[in-house]
């Protein structure tokens, strides 16, 4: 019996833009941190900073240079993902570009986001097909995916047949420099490109899962002053409940995996690689760990999460795109995306909103 074949959404290209500036954890060994309560922390810089290392395993991180915004590297890492593809620019549909914070101007720290950032892509593009839609999607963390599972509904109803998803961020303009939270953030854009294919096999995108527990957990990621009351002005930063989070991802990131399978009928134990939003390394290890106990399985199989937040940080929307097109072009060690292989995406930030996505590698 041959099955009737249904559209996909495959990604036919990958892209990526990796700020040039390294900044280190030794780079915050002289920093003034403070509470949110306003009081300087007593224990030494240097010391807070090893603490930082154990409990997120980052060790570095990338800025933008000066005069880049975060429209500049969406723009970079769309490029290098049409050079991937090989495709025409002028044949998209739609640019959807994942963001939370428009573009940030290093000297006045105001957000920019008029025209939205896609269309500032676009423009860069040089696109003149009118008919290639330009829009942004704020949704803390998980934008990217979610910008991948919109355009998967584009692309499977039929009405669209190429998609470029940017995810790009500048979070060391909104980060407060008295707060530890700060050492947290990097600067970085990713990108792929979407394509409808008929198939009678699942292939490309199987299925998805959203979720946004906003009752009780929307404020764990908010903007604020500054700590340190000297400092503290009109601007607004990034601030977390990082205690509070950490829990609630615990909980119900792995959930939300486990639905994903189950929805795609997927065995845990045919996934090759879990692709989790790069948000704080002893943080992705537990769930990586609560997610198969769910399974009944205690050894988690090794090189199945592949990180990169030890050197780049945690780039917001950038973190699973970059990620994701590392490994495409073999740049990741004991990490290879062979043909045919279960991939396994998720992500949590600001909302709250969790997402997962089941992906299998064309053959």
């Amino acid at each position: 019996m041959i099955n009737n074949p249904r559209i996909y959404s495959v990604i036919v290209g990958s892209g990526s833009y990796i700020p040039p500036s390294i900044v280190t954890n030794q780079d915050f060994s002289t920093t003034e941190f403070y509470d949110s309560s306003g009081a300087r922390l007593q224990k030494p810089s240097a010391e807070i900073v090893e603490k930082f290392e154990q409990i997120t395993d980052i060790q570095a991180r990338r800025y933008v240079t000066e005069d880049q915004v975060t429209s500049d590297i969406a723009f970079l890492a769309a490029q290098d993902a049409l050079t991937s593809s090989g495709i025409d620019q002028e044949e998209l549909d739609y640019i959807i570009v994942a963001h939370n914070f428009g573009d940030v101007p290093a000297h006045n720290k105001r957000t920019d986001m008029v025209p939205s950032l896609a269309a500032r892509v676009k423009h860069k593009l040089g696109i003149v097909n009118p008919y290639t839609v330009a829009y942004d999607l704020p949704f803390g963390c998980p934008g990217w995916l979610q910008a991948v599972i919109q355009a998967d509904y584009f692309l499977r109803s039929g009405d669209a047949k190429k998609i470029l998803v940017i995810g790009a961020e500048v979070l060391s303009r909104v980060s407060d420099p008295h707060d530890r939270d700060s050492m947290l953030y990097a600067d970085g854009a990713g990108a792929v490109i979407l394509q409808g294919v008929e198939s009678t096999e699942p292939v490309g995108i199987i299925t998805h899962t959203t979720r946004s527990d906003t009752e009780r957990a929307a404020h764990l990621l908010r903007m604020g002053s500054s700590y340190n009351a000297e400092y503290a002005g009109t601007d607004q930063f990034l601030k977390m409940d990082g205690r509070k989070l950490y829990e609630y991802a615990l909980k119900t990131v792995p959930q939300a995996i486990k639905a994903c399978l189950e929805k795609a009928q997927v065995p845990l134990a045919e996934v090759h690689k879990i692709l989790i939003h790069q948000a704080n390394g002893k943080m992705d290890e537990a769930i990586l760990k609560r997610l198969y106990s769910l399974y009944d399985i205690q050894a988690v199989p090794q090189d199945v999460m592949p990180m990169t937040i030890s050197w780049l940080g945690n780039s917001s929307v950038a973190t699973l795109p970059t990620l994701l097109d590392l490994m495409l072009n073999d740049k990741m060690d004991n990490h290879e995306i062979n043909d045919g292989d279960t991939l396994v995406f998720a992500s949590v930030g600001a909302g709250m909103n969790i997402n997962a996505v089941v992906y299998k590698m064309p053959a």
